[in-house]
C-alpha cells in the first residue's frame, strides 16, 4: 500500500522460505513445497504440472465438476497434458498411444474404422484423446476405460454407427464410451449416436465424473450410471444435448452424488423414436437436477423411493407423465465452485455450442506458432527475458497467448499492459520452484531516472494490468532486504500486482514479506475478480491485500517472521468498494514457523482515508496455526474493524476459535451466500 500504516513497521529482513502445510496434508513441521502439484488437494483446473512449451493451449484443458476432485490419490482431471502430443489418423495408430503407459494427448485427424464393428480400445490412464476440429471420428467402435483407470479426457470427437439393426439390441454391448471401474474421466465436446446399445455408461464404481457440453442422438439408450450396489459414485452432468433418445437419459443408479443442470432434453414431435421417460433418479442416488430444459420428454424426471432428488430451476415444454422430487441430496457448492445458466437459454445455447468445436484440437505445431512464445535465459527460446516476450504479443490480441518460460531464476520486472489482454505465462519446469521470476524494488526505493521513489504498487515485480490473465507453475518473488535498507522510509515490496478482471493463478508461489500480493482493480469503479487456487502466498504485514473481489482457495498462506526475528503481522487488508466482495480465503491452511497468537487474520484499509470503503474479508473451512490470534481482527488508521465486513466460518486448528463479539462467525444461511462462486459470478475459472 502506498500509504504509511499504524503497525506496520518497515524493518525486517529474509527469513528462510517456509511453507506452513496443514496437519492433515504432512507431517508436522514439514516445510517443503515439493514439485507435487497435488499436496493441496485443489482439483481440477489446478494442479498438474505444466505441459511443455510445444503444447498447444487445448491440450492444458483440465475438467470442472465432480471429474476436478481429489480423491483415490488424483489430483483433478488433466488427461495426457504432461505427455506428447501426436497425431494419429489409423486404428492401429490410436490403440498403440492409447493403450501405452505413458501419458500422450491424442489428436484423431481423420474418420478411424474400427474392426471388428463394436471394437473398444481399453485406454489406459493420464491419456487426453481428441478429435482435430470437426474431423475426428471413430467409426463402428469406441472406448471402454477399465478398473483404476484414471485421469482420461475424451474431448471433441465423433463416435458413431454400431447400430446392427435391432433397437433395443440386447445380443450387442457396443457404447461409445464405458468405464468399469474408471475414475476421474471428462468426456466433452463430443458427438455421440447410432451405436448399438449405451452412447455412454458409468458402471461398477466409477467415480469423479464429468460429461459436458456433448450431444447424444439417434440411440435407445443414451447414458446409463451404476451397474453396482455400492454407493460410491460421483458424477457432474452439464450442458449437454441429449435428442431423440428413448431411455437412460440418463438413469443413474446407486450414486452417491450426481449434479445434473444446464441440460436440454429434446423428444422431437411426428417422429418413431419416443422418450420412455428423462432423467432417473435410482436406487439409493442423492441427485441434484437444476437449470435444465425438457421439450416433449414423457416422464421427464422420475425417482425410486429410496432415492433422493433435488429440483430447482427447471423449464418444462410439452412434456407429460410423471415429474418427480423428495428429499435433501446435498450442496454441490461444497464440492466445487460453478454458475449454471438460465434453463430459459438452455436451448440455443446448447444447439450452438455442443460437439466438436473446429478450435480444439488444433495442430500441435500451428497453435505453438501462433499462440506460444518461449522464454529461456540459456538462449534456447524465442527470447531471453519475459518482458520481451509480453512486447512480442500484438496489441489488442483476441485470443489467449501462452508465454512458455523454461526453468531458471529471471531478475527482472514485468509488466502486462492493460491492451494485451489472454496472456498466460507458464513455467515448463517440474515445480513452480524451478521457474522464479523475482526482483528486488520497494515503495522506497529511488527510480534509477531520479523522478522519485516506486510507490507501494510500483514496486512490483510483475505487474499485471490486462484482463484474462493467467499464470501457473513458477515463483513470483520480490527478495527486497529490509536489514540492509533501513535508510529507506517504504519498506512495502510486492512480488505480484494485478489490477484487472479474471485474473486466474493457479499452481503458483507469490513470495515476499510486506504487500507480497497486492490485489486490485483497474479503477475504483471497476470490477476486478482474481482466482488464486493450489498456490502458496508468504509474508508477514498485509501480504494479501487491495481492492479486488479475490478469492484464494485450497492454498497454504504462510507466515513469516521479519528481518530481525521477530513475530507478528497481518495476513489480510482488504480496502473493498462498498457493495462489492472483498478477500476470500477458502478450504486453505494459515500457519508458519513463528509464534503463537503472533498474527491477525486481517484489519480494514481504507485506502487515502476514504471512509465510503467498506473492506471485507472472509475465512471459512479453512486450518488456522496456532501463530493466530483469538482476536483474530484489528483496528487500522483509524477505522475500526467492526464497522467493516470481517468474519469466519466453519474454520479449524489450534488458531481457531468460537464465535464472540471480538470473533464473528457466518451463519449457515449467511455463509451460503459467501462461496467461491458467488465471489467469482459469471466467471468459471478454465486453464488455457
Amino acid at each position: 500500500m502506498s500509504e504509511n500504516r499504524n503497525n506496520a513497521p518497515h524493518p525486517r529482513g529474509r527469513s528462510v522460505l517456509a511453507v506452513g502445510v496443514p496437519v492433515v496434508l504432512t507431517a508436522a513441521g514439514a516445510l517443503a513445497y515439493g514439485p507435487d502439484l497435488g499436496l493441496l488437494g485443489a482439483g481440477a483446473q489446478q494442479r498438474a504440472v505444466a505441459a511443455a512449451a510445444a503444447a498447444p493451449v487445448w491440450a492444458t484443458a483440465v475438467a470442472d465438476g465432480f471429474a476436478s476432485v481429489d480423491s483415490q490419490g488424483q489430483n483433478g482431471t488433466y488427461g495426457g497434458r504432461d505427455g506428447q502430443v501426436v497425431t494419429v489418423r489409423t486404428r492401429a495408430e490410436l490403440e498403440k498411444y492409447a493403450t501405452a503407459t505413458e501419458p500422450y494427448v491424442i489428436v484423431v485427424a481423420a474418420a478411424i474404422d474400427m474392426n471388428p464393428v463394436g471394437k473398444e480400445i481399453k485406454v489406459r490412464s493420464d491419456k487426453t484423446i481428441v478429435g482435430s476440429g470437426t474431423s475426428g471420428h471413430i467409426v463402428g467402435g469406441g472406448f471402454f476405460l477399465g478398473s483404476g483407470v484414471h485421469n482420461v479426457i475424451i474431448r471433441n470427437l465423433t463416435i458413431r454407427d454400431t447400430y446392427q439393426g435391432v433397437w433395443n439390441d440386447k445380443e450387442h454391448d457396443f457404447d461409445a464410451i464405458q468405464m468399469d471401474g474408471a475414475h476421474h474421466v471428462w468426456i466433452d465436446h463430443n458427438d455421440l449416436r447410432h451405436m448399438a446399445d449405451g452412447l455412454i455408461d458409468v458402471r461398477k464404481d466409477s467415480t469423479n465424473v464429468t460429461v459436458s457440453w456433448n450431444k447424444l442422438s439417434d440411440d435407445n439408450k443414451a447414458f446409463g450410471i451404476g451397474w453396482t450396489d455400492n454407493v460410491v459414485t460421483d458424477i457432474t452432468i452439464h450442458h449437454n444435448w441429449i435428442r431423440e433418445t428413448e431411455q437412460r437419459n440418463p438413469s443413474t443408479d446407486n450414486a452417491a452424488h450426481a449434479h445434473l443442470y444446464n441440460n436440454f432434453l429434446e423428444d422431437a414431435a411426428d417422429t418413431d423414436i419416443k422418450s420412455s421417460y428423462g432423467n432417473y433418479s435410482r436406487g439409493r442416488t442423492a441427485m441434484v437436477l437444476e437449470n435444465s430444459f425438457f421439450q416433449g420428454m414423457n416422464n421427464p424426471v422420475i425417482k425410486d423411493t429410496t432415492a433422493t432428488l433435488v429440483q430447482r430451476g427447471n423449464v418444462f415444454s410439452g412434456t407429460s407423465g410423471r415429474n418427480e422430487s423428495g428429499g435433501a441430496a446435498f450442496d454441490p457448492k461444497n464440492y466445487y465452485p460453478y454458475t449454471p445458466d438460465s434453463a430459459s437459454n438452455v436451448p440455443s445455447l446448447l444447439k450452438a455450442g455442443t460437439g466438436p468445436r473446429s478450435s480444439i484440437g488444433a495442430s500441435a505445431a500451428s497453435v505453438k506458432a501462433a499462440t506460444t512464445l518461449t522464454v529461456a535465459k540459456d538462449g534456447s527460446g524465442q527470447y531471453s527475458t519475459v518482458q520481451a516476450a509480453v512486447n512480442a504479443v500484438p496489441v489488442n490480441n483476441a485470443s489467449r497467448v501462452v508465454i512458455a518460460v523454461k526453468p531458471g531464476t529471471y531478475r527482472e520486472t514485468v509488466k502486462v499492459p492493460a491492451n494485451k489482454p489472454h496472456v498466460t505465462i507458464q513455467g515448463t519446469g517440474g515445480s513452480r520452484k524451478d521457474t522464479v521470476i523475482v526482483y528486488n524494488n520497494a515503495a522506497g526505493t529511488p527510480k534509477p531516472d531520479g523522478s522519485g521513489t516506486y510507490g507501494t504498487g510500483g514496486s512490483a515485480t510483475v505487474a499485471v494490468e490486462a484482463d484474462d490473465f493467467q499464470a501457473r507453475n513458477l515463483t513470483f518473488s520480490n527478495d527486497f532486504d529490509e536489514k540492509a535498507n533501513q535508510n529507506l522510509s517504504g519498506h512495502q515490496a510486492v512480488a505480484l500486482r494485478t489490477a484487472a478482471d479474471k485474473v486466474f493463478l493457479d499452481g503458483v508461489i507469490v513470495d515476499g514479506d510486506q504487500d507480497t500480493l497486492l490485489l486490485d482493480t483497474a479503477a475504483k469503479d471497476r470490477l476486478g475478480r482474481v482466482y488464486v487456487v493450489n498456490s502458496y502466498v508468504m509474508g508477514n504485514v498485509d501480504f494479501i491485500f487491495g481492492r479486488a473481489t479475490a478469492v484464494v482457495d485450497r492454498s497454504v498462506i504462510t507466515l513469516k517472521k521479519r528481518w530481525d526475528g521477530s513475530s507478528g503481522g497481518y495476513v489480510t487488508a482488504p480496502s473493498t468498494a462498498a457493495n462489492r466482495k472483498g478477500i476470500l480465503i477458502a478450504s486453505s491452511s494459515v500457519g508458519g514457523d513463528v509464534s503463537a497468537s503472533s498474527f491477525h487474520l486481517g484489519r480494514p484499509w481504507h485506502a487515502g482515508g476514504d471512509a465510503t470503503l467498506d473492506p471485507q474479508t472472509t475465512v471459512r473451512n479453512t486450518t488456522l496455526g496456532a501463530a493466530v490470534k483469538s482476536t483474530p481482527w484489528t483496528d487500522m488508521s483509524g477505522f475500526s474493524w467492526k464497522d467493516d465486513r470481517f468474519a469466519e466460518y466453519r474454520n479449524s486448528g489450534a488458531g481457531s476459535g468460537p464465535a464472540s463479539t471480538d470473533r464473528p462467525q457466518l451463519t449457515d444461511a449467511q455463509a451460503a451466500a459467501q462461496e467461491v462462486a458467488d465471489w467469482l459470478g459469471d466467471w468459471t475459472p478454465t486453464a488455457s
